[in-house]
């Protein structure tokens, strides 16, 4: 079939595959033995607490959960770390066109947007669970999940839009010549 053969099917298999074997080296392997998953739960936990001090909060912490002190806090488990989501970002940008140094500097800047986005995204369900905890849910399954998703498009567009420029493969510009008549 000729769908098969476009560009467009090719990126989408070739995000399909890298998305798939981050899936089954992540559920497999990384996930079980906690090696990533652990420390960088924990270091979003604290993150997100020195945050919620700095805005002059009174704030706990223990292992993966963070709060507001004398109200429930939330706990950052495996599936909200972000490391899946990493994942399908490095997926689009390994599968669209470009050269690999540049790649790997838009991969490394876009995980950091990524974590970012994720300690935010804590911040705010903490402050949710403590002040407003009956929309707690819908926050923390639609909306913060939805910006989630939109930030790691938007990453994936920049590098659509702007990834062979950064490589430096210009397009060539197009040269009006007269013609002879």
């Amino acid at each position: 079939m000729k769908i098969f053969q476009s560009e467009i099917a090719g990126f989408l298999l070739k995000v399909f595959a890298v998305y798939i074997i981050w899936y089954m080296v992540y559920e497999l392997w990384i996930m079980p033995n906690g090696y990533i998953d652990e420390p960088l739960s924990r270091n979003i936990v604290s993150v997100s607490a020195g945050i919620l001090s700095f805005f002059g909060e009174s704030v706990f912490l223990y292992d993966r959960v963070v709060g507001i002190t004398g109200l429930r806090g939330i706990e950052i488990v495996d599936g909200c770390n972000g490391i899946a989501a990493i994942g399908l970002f490095l997926g689009f940008i390994i599968a669209y066109p470009g050269k690999w140094l540049p790649r790997i500097y838009f991969s490394i800047f876009g995980i950091l947007v990524i974590y970012i986005v994720n300690v935010v995204r804590i911040v705010t369900l903490t402050y949710i669970q403590a002040y407003w905890p009956q929309v707690f849910d819908f926050a923390h399954d639609y909306s913060t999940t939805a910006i989630f998703y939109i930030i790691i498009f938007i990453l994936w567009m920049i590098w659509a839009n702007y990834g062979e420029s950064m490589s430096g493969n210009k397009p060539e510009k197009e040269t009006l010549t007269p013609a002879v008549t």
